[in-house]
């Protein structure tokens, strides 16, 4: 029954973003950046839906249970932080550059070495952050359908290819709307549901107000803090939230956009943070015996309650891939590759060589998902990566 309420959702999703896919209309600028048309509603559930992924839920669980609020929370609460500065200081500048890709602002700034140098790492970066994103799905489909691990990698990066090649930005905004209001909702249920039947118990030391977890070493604090700054600064370079903010039909709308995420992201994950409190401290559920959200719901949670908020983790878990898979094919071939936009007659060479690029980091991001099965690692190794190489260059190259 919880899977088939899952494969219910997952089937919607592929609907609406294979149907919203003729907005393309064989142009990339229809395809990269949803003709710069989107607004606040479809901007802010976009950007919401690519940060709360699951690490952010999932790998949030799994940290909180064991370290504390601070450890977990850090995930969401970081991608938070890094939506509210460029709210603040870069969406609007960003979107008035009218850019393809991210790519196109370190050659305009720095020139064509900088922009392949800055190119390969995003790329090698957003490969780790799918792969994250992969893995969050492979042990769900190997825990409540039966399917191995390796094999429910596959499936669920085929599904999100299925609607990312076809209708590019336009059905990654319009599938988050639906994404994101399942996951809102889930979260909502999940956190009363706990409240009712087992009751919000913060263990002493774990909670969001011990805040020893931000000062003291023994408690993690500079783990915690590592967490917090590279996804706060590091993620300001995220190529797949700057796709998003690109697309914005204007600056204002950019920004409006990015406080509202903000919000939404830093609320979900201290929910889903205090929810793994709870049970971890009330029920005895640890990462031993695997991912620790995957055991409540499956051993505790009345069915429908699991249908829905596994159906938020399955849809944030695709947007963010389906985000990763087009920036990074993207700029591998504007930026890379230098393919350029077409608008003659005859087919537009930089759509068609985005989709097709698409194949091979899919592969690459799938591979790795494979040998490398943690969440919220993956997704601070490759914002880890951003922070130290490509944050200082971009903020600097702006101001």
């Amino acid at each position: 029954m919880i899977i088939f309420g899952v494969a219910l959702s997952v089937v919607l999703i592929l609907v609406v973003g294979i149907v919203v896919a003729r907005k393309v209309d064989g142009d990339s600028a229809n395809y990269l950046v949803a003709g710069r048309r989107l607004g606040v509603p479809l901007v802010a559930v976009s950007l919401t839906a690519a940060a709360v992924d699951a690490n952010a839920t999932v790998g949030n669980t799994d940290l909180t249970s064991q370290f504390g609020f601070w450890s977990g929370a850090s995930l969401a609460i970081g991608l938070a932080v890094c939506l509210l500065l460029t709210g603040l200081f870069l969406a609007k500048r960003m979107n008035a550059m009218k850019l393809f890709t991210l790519g196109d602002f370190f050659r305009l700034r720095y020139g064509r070495p900088v922009e392949l140098l800055a190119s390969v790492l995003m790329i090698v970066s957003f490969t780790f952050l799918l792969a994250g994103n992969l893995v969050a799905c492979g042990f769900l489909l190997e825990r409540f359908a039966n399917i191995p691990y390796a094999w429910g990698v596959v499936l669920a990066v085929v599904l999100v290819l299925a609607y990312t090649v076809a209708g590019g930005l336009f059905s990654d905004a319009y599938t988050a709307a639906i994404q994101t209001t399942i996951t809102v909702v889930a979260a909502i249920v999940l956190l009363a549901w706990v409240a009712f039947s087992y009751g919000i118990v913060i263990p002493e030391g774990m909670g969001p107000f011990d805040l020893q977890q931000l000062t003291d070493p023994a408690a993690g604090a500079p783990i915690n803090w590592a967490t917090l700054i590279s996804l706060a600064i590091g993620d300001i370079v995220a190529i797949d939230f700057m796709q998003r903010i690109f697309g914005a039909k204007s600056p204002s709308v950019a920004q409006r956009s990015c406080f509202i995420a903000a919000g939404l992201t830093a609320a979900i994950g201290s929910v889903f943070a205090i929810v793994a409190l709870s049970v971890s401290s009330t029920l005895g559920i640890s990462v031993e015996n695997g991912p620790v959200l995957y055991q409540l719901l499956g051993d505790y949670a009345p069915p429908i309650i699991a249908i829905l908020v596994l159906s938020g983790i399955v849809a944030a878990s695709f947007s963010t891939a389906s985000g990763a898979m087009l920036a990074t094919s993207a700029i591998a071939v504007r930026n890379v590759f230098t393919v350029r936009r077409h608008t003659g007659s005859g087919p537009d060479p930089l759509l068609r060589w985005t989709r097709l690029a698409m194949i091979p980091f899919v592969i690459a991001g799938a591979f790795l998902a494979i040998r490398v099965s943690q969440t919220g690692i993956l997704l601070t190794l490759a914002f880890d990566l951003m922070l130290a190489c490509l944050a200082a260059p971009f903020v600097i190259g702006v101001f």
